[in-house]
């Protein structure tokens, strides 16, 4: 039997925006199991961005459950909450989300700080992670001396180096140039195929293909709920000029 990483019982989210009561989220249930790989799709006003922050741990439902690796998080304060998203979560940002006057090694050393490992521990672990995404020779650089697909790739290395339940990447690719989008892909097939749980947030079709399953979101609720069967693998590159 699989492990269940998520399971969401009928979720809501409701907000107060003068007089009028906004239904961002209206009863969404679902599971996701251990080593999935989930593509969260949706119009604009769909949900998916309100789905992604309770997901993420960033944000509370007004009704419902959502229980992260056996945990209800669903009421904890956000002292509690912090914690499991640090513990629990890598976030993946379209805007990378990195510190500017810190170097790779670094920004991809954080996390680590929170969770209470040593020095030694923290630079060997964020050296493995940077090895990992291909940077090994830019542990020194900081985001300005680095391309956009080089600066993704430190995010990415930032949110597995904790060893987390699920990867949460919000428009992974949306800053990025076509060659460099799918250079990342591939980097998140080869991240999939190491048995994490990844849940990739996006409105582009192209991207959401290389998912094995697609959510679709409409008007706060689940209007499709899909296995992919034909995701999109490892795309070969041709050399560049």
């Amino acid at each position: 039997m699989q492990e269940q990483v998520i399971n969401c019982e009928d979720l809501a989210r409701h907000y107060r925006v003068g007089n009028q009561t906004v239904k961002a989220l209206r009863s969404v249930s679902l599971t996701i199991q251990k080593g999935e790989y989930v593509a969260i799709m949706g119009p604009s006003g769909s949900g998916k961005s309100t789905f992604m922050n309770i997901i993420g741990c960033l944000d509370t439902p007004s009704r419902g459950t959502y229980v992260l690796n056996g945990t209800d998080v669903s009421k904890l304060e956000d002292n509690k909450l912090a914690e499991i998203r640090n513990k629990e979560i890598g976030f993946v940002f379209q805007t990378f989300n990195l510190l500017p006057r810190y170097s790779a090694l670094e920004n991809v050393m954080l996390p680590l700080i929170y969770a209470g490992y040593k020095l030694e521990d923290r630079r060997n672990r964020a050296l493995e992670v940077l090895n990992q995404v291909g940077l090994s020779d830019r542990v020194s650089h900081k985001p300005n001396e680095l391309s956009g697909g080089q600066r993704q790739r430190v995010a990415v290395a930032r949110a597995l180096v904790n060893k987390p339940s699920i990867i949460l990447a919000d428009e992974p690719t949306g800053n990025l140039d076509s060659r460099t989008s799918v250079e990342i892909m591939n980097l998140f097939n080869d991240i999939h195929s190491l048995g994490n749980t990844i849940i990739l947030v996006t409105h582009e079709e192209d991207i959401a293909l290389h998912a094995h399953r697609v959510i679709r979101l409409r008007d706060g609720k689940i209007d499709r709920d899909e296995i992919n069967p034909n995701p999109i693998g490892y795309v070969e590159l041709p050399p560049e000029l």
